[in-house]
């Protein structure tokens, strides 16, 4: 089909398919301003009405579980200290300053179940284990889950380890820099670099600065694992302060998405990405929707997403656990991170951010230009990486080729992306695999791994 111009990576069928989603989008914010200006009992009357709809459509039993009883209590949780606090759990929060000046948000379970330490901010002289969320989440996905043996972190902490939990710069728990405003541009200016160069280091860091031990365990979910595959391989000497680095749901140059808009998308120029979303946060209307909508509809509305970007049928969650989980799945992130990844996906190639885009017609040599790329098989961590063999987002055999050959490798049969977080039988597959690989690997020497033992 032939290139329209000033989009010229766009075929004409891409282009209606882009000029379809600035549609979208141009309705979803005048709907939104529209809600801003609503009083609130206007917005309790669409609420209400929200699910007198669901229930007139939906065949309904009423659901008087233990599991929807601690869904409900998930579902009003405002932050993850009332998360762990349902369970039994009492948290720590930390801030880290990063060297570029962002204030990062800390979380940390230090003690089992029913107890409470008495002098916080302190070492425990436990083994360390720092977990790190995905794309557009924060540290609240580790503890929504319904049943307290189904969460890794809980897991973790009954296991003995002094479990943390990062945040990304601009979610909920690190919305504040030294330097700029929320409300700038400036403040959004960052991409999946400045998580490699500054917050997954600076995060361990004063984790191993507070806990005083020399290494750390380190988890990672999704883009979790995509910042932890930059930061090692950017930082040689960080490597000797991660013993083993877990990935689950490995993200590192995902093949592309299903829905036809997002994949036009993909191939366009980062200034059409930027003129369709803008340079701040990225799909930020989606908490007021979330407000408004009554959960089990928001619940389905997520669903029918993940089947049109990325055919996740999502069979292996339960409906209440949904409902639970997905009430803390969004949290903010920039414009430009999500562009980032929409370069990695179109030159299938895991590199750092593209400033200098340049127009196919001017890029006529092979040898003339190419985008800095990280150099991930200079890692000498041990790594595992867990994956669903249904997982759209994760090639294998791709991933493994750009790892360094002491990487291992654990299918997990019929797992999707958001499986092996909130699956109903991860107490089964998931979490046996991470703790065997943190008793495997917590005490062996980095020089035994990049000799490629680990793999044996």
């Amino acid at each position: 089909m032939p290139a329209v111009p000033l989009i010229g990576r766009l075929s004409f069928r891409e282009y209606i398919a882009l000029v379809f989603g600035f549609t979208l989008l141009a309705l979803e914010s005048v709907l939104h301003v529209t809600i801003l200006f609503l009083p609130k009992p206007v917005i309790n009357w669409f609420y209400r009405r929200s699910r007198a709809l669901f229930y007139g459509f939906s065949p309904h039993v009423k659901d008087r579980s233990q599991e929807k009883k601690i869904c409900d209590r998930i579902l009003n949780a405002k932050d993850f200290g009332d998360l762990c606090a349902l369970h039994g759990y009492t948290h720590e929060e930390h801030v880290v300053l990063t060297k570029d000046g962002y204030l990062l948000g800390l979380h940390r379970l230090p003690s089992k179940k029913g107890e409470k330490k008495s002098n916080p901010g302190t070492s425990t002289g436990k083994p360390v284990v720092y977990l790190h969320h995905g794309l557009l989440m924060n540290s609240e996905v580790w503890v929504c889950l319904t049943e307290a043996e189904r969460s890794l972190a809980f897991v973790l902490v009954e296991q003995g380890f002094d479990v943390w939990f990062g945040n990304n710069r601009g979610n909920k728990y690190s919305k504040k820099s030294i330097h700029h405003g929320p409300n700038t541009t400036k403040f959004w200016d960052y991409s999946i670099d400045d998580f490699a160069w500054h917050d997954i280091p600076d995060s361990i860091q004063y984790i191993l600065d507070v806990t005083k031990v020399s290494k750390l365990s380190y988890i990672g979910f999704s883009q979790g694992t995509a910042q932890a595959f930059a930061a090692l391989s950017i930082h040689p000497q960080l490597n000797e302060k991660v013993n083993v680095f877990i990935a689950l749901a490995p993200a590192m140059s995902p093949a592309g998405l299903a829905a036809p808009i997002v994949d036009a998308l993909t191939k366009a120029s980062p200034n059409v990405l930027f003129l369709f979303f803008g340079r701040k946060s990225i799909l930020s209307s989606a908490t007021m929707w979330q407000s408004i909508i009554y959960p089990p509809i928001f619940a389905q509305l997520i669903d029918i997403s993940l089947i049109w970007l990325f055919n996740w049928r999502s069979v292996n969650i339960s409906t209440n656990q949904k409902i639970a989980a997905y009430a803390h799945l969004y949290s903010f992130a920039s414009v430009k991170s999500v562009v980032h990844w929409f370069q990695i996906m179109r030159n299938s190639v895991f590199q750092m951010y593209d400033d200098d885009v340049l127009s196919p017609v001017v890029r006529t040599s092979v040898s003339s230009y190419r985008p800095a790329r990280f150099p991930t098989r200079n890692i000498v961590t041990p790594i595992v990486l867990l994956y669903g063999d249904s997982d759209s987002l994760v090639d294998i055999e791709v991933m493994m080729d750009q790892l360094p050959e002491h990487t291992v490798a654990r299918r997990l049969h019929s797992y999707e992306h958001l499986d092996i977080l909130w699956g109903r039988n991860v107490h089964h597959d998931v979490i046996p695999e991470v703790l065997n690989a943190l008793d495997r690997f917590k005490e062996l020497p980095a020089e035994h791994v990049a000799n490629g033992k680990a793999g044996s």
